[in-house]
Protein backbone atom coordinates (compact mmCIF):
# COMPACT_ATOMS: atom_id res chain seq x y z
CA UNK A 1 0.00 0.00 0.00
CA UNK A 2 2.87 2.24 -0.07
CA UNK A 3 2.09 4.00 -2.89
CA UNK A 4 -1.18 4.99 -1.71
CA UNK A 5 -1.23 5.73 1.20
CA UNK A 6 -2.34 9.01 2.14
CA UNK A 7 -5.16 7.80 -0.83
CA UNK A 8 -7.12 5.61 1.46
CA UNK A 9 -7.40 7.00 4.85
CA UNK A 10 -8.67 10.28 2.86
CA UNK A 11 -11.88 8.24 1.87
CA UNK A 12 -12.19 6.96 4.87
CA UNK A 13 -14.64 9.04 7.35
CA UNK A 14 -13.63 9.47 11.01
CA UNK A 15 -15.83 10.55 13.87
CA UNK A 16 -16.12 10.60 17.45
CA UNK A 17 -16.21 6.88 19.11
CA UNK A 18 -19.96 6.39 19.96
CA UNK A 19 -21.41 3.81 22.68
CA UNK A 20 -23.05 1.95 19.93
CA UNK A 21 -19.89 1.30 18.17
CA UNK A 22 -18.43 -0.88 21.20
CA UNK A 23 -19.49 -4.62 19.56
CA UNK A 24 -17.57 -3.49 16.40
CA UNK A 25 -14.76 -1.98 18.20
CA UNK A 26 -14.63 -5.27 20.74
CA UNK A 27 -14.36 -7.46 17.80
CA UNK A 28 -11.52 -5.41 16.07
CA UNK A 29 -9.15 -5.03 19.16
CA UNK A 30 -9.55 -9.21 19.41
CA UNK A 31 -8.75 -8.85 15.48
CA UNK A 32 -5.19 -6.95 15.77
CA UNK A 33 -2.14 -8.86 16.84
CA UNK A 34 -0.86 -7.67 20.48
CA UNK A 35 -3.93 -5.47 21.85
CA UNK A 36 -5.13 -6.69 25.17
CA UNK A 37 -8.48 -6.30 26.68
CA UNK A 38 -7.96 -5.34 30.17
CA UNK A 39 -10.69 -5.08 33.17
CA UNK A 40 -12.54 -1.82 32.45
CA UNK A 41 -12.83 -2.66 28.67
CA UNK A 42 -16.34 -4.12 29.13
CA UNK A 43 -18.99 -2.05 27.27
CA UNK A 44 -19.89 -0.65 31.29
CA UNK A 45 -16.81 0.63 31.64
CA UNK A 46 -16.46 2.10 27.94
CA UNK A 47 -19.07 3.99 28.18
CA UNK A 48 -18.04 5.70 31.39
CA UNK A 49 -14.42 6.82 29.83
CA UNK A 50 -16.35 7.91 27.32
CA UNK A 51 -18.82 10.10 29.01
CA UNK A 52 -15.84 11.53 31.26
CA UNK A 53 -14.04 12.11 27.84
CA UNK A 54 -16.53 13.65 25.57
CA UNK A 55 -15.42 13.80 22.17
CA UNK A 56 -12.21 12.59 22.40
CA UNK A 57 -11.89 9.08 21.48
CA UNK A 58 -12.12 8.33 17.67
CA UNK A 59 -13.22 5.69 15.21
CA UNK A 60 -12.46 5.66 10.89
CA UNK A 61 -15.15 4.26 8.80
CA UNK A 62 -15.13 2.48 5.35
CA UNK A 63 -18.96 2.66 4.73
CA UNK A 64 -20.36 1.72 7.74
CA UNK A 65 -17.30 -0.73 8.88
CA UNK A 66 -15.53 0.27 11.78
CA UNK A 67 -11.85 -0.17 10.52
CA UNK A 68 -10.23 2.34 12.95
CA UNK A 69 -10.35 2.75 16.89
CA UNK A 70 -8.12 5.05 19.48
CA UNK A 71 -9.47 5.35 22.62
CA UNK A 72 -8.40 8.78 23.88
CA UNK A 73 -8.70 10.31 27.14
CA UNK A 74 -7.37 12.94 30.15
CA UNK A 75 -6.82 13.39 33.64
CA UNK A 76 -7.12 17.18 33.58
CA UNK A 77 -3.15 17.46 33.39
CA UNK A 78 -1.94 14.02 30.28
CA UNK A 79 -3.39 12.78 27.99
CA UNK A 80 -3.81 9.16 27.71
CA UNK A 81 -4.39 6.84 24.54
CA UNK A 82 -5.19 3.38 24.34
CA UNK A 83 -6.49 0.83 22.22
CA UNK A 84 -5.30 2.69 19.26
CA UNK A 85 -6.21 -0.32 16.51
CA UNK A 86 -6.80 -0.08 12.64
CA UNK A 87 -8.11 -3.31 10.76
CA UNK A 88 -4.97 -5.60 9.22
CA UNK A 89 -6.05 -5.06 5.44
CA UNK A 90 -5.89 -0.76 6.20
CA UNK A 91 -2.85 -1.21 8.32
CA UNK A 92 0.16 0.90 6.27
CA UNK A 93 -2.55 3.25 4.95
CA UNK A 94 -2.15 6.52 7.04
CA UNK A 95 -4.94 5.56 8.91
CA UNK A 96 -3.27 4.71 12.52
CA UNK A 97 -1.61 8.33 12.20
CA UNK A 98 -4.68 9.73 10.99
CA UNK A 99 -6.50 8.72 14.40
CA UNK A 100 -3.32 9.22 16.55
CA UNK A 101 -2.99 13.11 15.45
CA UNK A 102 -6.80 13.50 15.69
CA UNK A 103 -6.93 12.47 19.51
CA UNK A 104 -3.81 14.43 19.63
CA UNK A 105 -5.80 17.37 18.13
CA UNK A 106 -8.93 17.11 20.28
CA UNK A 107 -6.50 16.91 23.48
CA UNK A 108 -4.58 20.23 22.41
CA UNK A 109 -7.85 22.05 22.28
CA UNK A 110 -8.42 20.70 25.96
CA UNK A 111 -5.25 22.49 27.16
CA UNK A 112 -3.34 18.98 27.61
CA UNK A 113 0.33 19.36 27.03
CA UNK A 114 1.51 15.34 27.97
CA UNK A 115 -0.10 12.69 26.24
CA UNK A 116 0.97 8.74 27.52
CA UNK A 117 0.16 6.32 24.37
CA UNK A 118 -0.29 2.85 26.06
CA UNK A 119 1.19 0.11 23.97
CA UNK A 120 1.41 -3.85 24.26
CA UNK A 121 4.31 -5.70 23.91
CA UNK A 122 3.99 -7.50 20.57
CA UNK A 123 1.64 -3.72 19.33
CA UNK A 124 4.83 -1.59 20.23
CA UNK A 125 6.94 -1.96 17.18
CA UNK A 126 3.83 -1.80 14.74
CA UNK A 127 2.34 1.23 16.90
CA UNK A 128 5.89 2.97 16.75
CA UNK A 129 5.81 2.65 12.97
CA UNK A 130 2.26 4.12 12.89
CA UNK A 131 3.56 7.30 14.89
CA UNK A 132 7.22 7.72 12.83
CA UNK A 133 5.78 6.03 9.46
CA UNK A 134 8.66 3.56 9.67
Amino acid sequence: MKGGEQKMSDKIDTREFRISDYDDAFELWHRVEGLEIAEGDDREGIALFLARNSGLSRVALDGSTIVGVALCGHDGHRGHIYHLAVDPAYQGSGLGKRLLDECLDGLRETGVQRVIIMAQRLASQRSLEIIYNV
